[in-house]
């Protein structure tokens, strides 16, 4: 019976282990499962190189939000850009993307620069403006072969 208890015990303990390990690597690793409180919107761009899914979305400078997926529109061949932005941040109608490099070969980020639109964008919706992606190696090329102006 002695045994029998102890056996029991060590059981316990190692499944109230497992189940505290499990809970650390989810809120250590910032895993969600049911949902923050996030809406969805997208926007399309020209360009998304070096843009990752789980890329920080900002404003002013804070993180308000995280790219939730990139897809190509086979149509319009452009990029689609969903993201999830916090409940408490309302981004006007005339809101603009921009994909911004952090530092000069960072990770890249969307950055969106407030509008003044009293009316704001819907959960679901999508920023009409947007600005690419500003290619380096483009840029140093035409320097580089002159055709710059």
């Amino acid at each position: 019976m002695n045994m029998r208890s102890v056996e029991t015990a060590v059981g316990i303990f190692v499944i109230i282990s497992i189940v505290c390990v499990g809970y650390l690597a989810i809120r250590l690793g910032k895993m969600e499962w049911f949902g923050k409180d996030t809406y969805g919107i997208e926007a399309r761009f020209i360009s998304v190189s070096g843009l990752k899914t789980g890329a920080q979305v900002e404003m002013a400078g804070v993180e308000i939000g995280k790219v939730e997926a990139i897809e190509l529109d086979p149509k319009r061949k452009v990029a689609i850009v969903k993201m999830r932005i916090q409940n408490g941040v309302s981004l006007a109608e005339d809101a603009i993307a921009s994909v911004k490099t952090a530092g000069m070969i960072g990770d890249k980020y969307i950055m969106i620069s407030p509008g003044g639109s009293p009316d704001a964008i819907p959960p679901g919706g999508a920023i009409i403006e947007t600005e690419s992606a500003v290619d380096l190696e483009e840029l140093i090329s035409k320097y580089v072969f002159g055709e710059v102006k």
